[in-house]
């Protein structure tokens, strides 16, 4: 009815992209962006090629066997949260043969000039600061079954920043696609029990 509220905690990649997209569009707005999830293998696959529910013919593919490029439903869940950036920002995500672990690539391109020591510096301000539990700010060199188990939505891959031109630049961060996510959902569900 008109009177139901619907609240949702969107998705994993959602939860990693947006305080990414948040913290840059707010210090040097975004002009246009695209994304890319390299993405676990979800339940949503096949184990072998068979059939799938929605005659998806790339996941109807073996999820383990395959990297498969498909859609994600990250895009259409940005344009709420950003609507300034409806147009100028899209997504793709790549499901790939791991059970667990992802990284969302995210190539933007900003209206003030930057550099990668800015851009790392901002990250990992807003990691120790406003986003703090949220985010987390990492100077290692990580592969995807490090970050398995850490409860935040997005890890910084800062030594993985590029900025070419002065404002075309990519971040990389990773996030736990299960426990990362389960950690926001447990957090909502609190905050509407205080509520109630």
């Amino acid at each position: 009815t008109k009177e139901d509220k619907i609240i949702s905690t969107a998705s994993c990649t959602t939860n990693c992209l947006a305080p990414m997209a948040k913290t840059l569009n707010d210090l040097y707005p975004i002009l246009s962006g695209i994304m890319c999830t390299v993405h676990a293998y979800t339940g949503d696959q096949m184990i072998l090629d068979g059939p799938h529910k929605k005659n998806d013919f790339r996941r109807a593919r073996a999820g383990a066997a395959n990297i498969v490029p498909n859609s994600t439903g990250a895009a259409k869940a940005m344009v709420p949260l950003f609507p300034e950036l409806k147009g100028k920002m899209d997504m793709i995500s790549v499901r790939v043969p791991v059970a667990d672990g992802s990284l969302t690539d995210v190539v933007v391109h900003l209206k003030k000039e930057v550099t990668v020591e800015s851009v790392n510096a901002a990250l990992r301000e807003a990691a120790e600061g406003r986003l703090k539990g949220i985010v987390e700010y990492s100077d290692e060199e990580l592969v995807s079954v490090d970050i398995i188990g850490n409860s935040h939505s997005g890890i910084v891959d800062a030594p993985s920043t590029k900025v070419i031109m002065g404002h075309i630049v990519k971040v990389m961060v990773w996030y736990d696609n299960e426990y990362g996510y389960s950690n926001r959902m447990l957090e909502l569900a609190r905050y509407m029990a205080g509520r109630a």
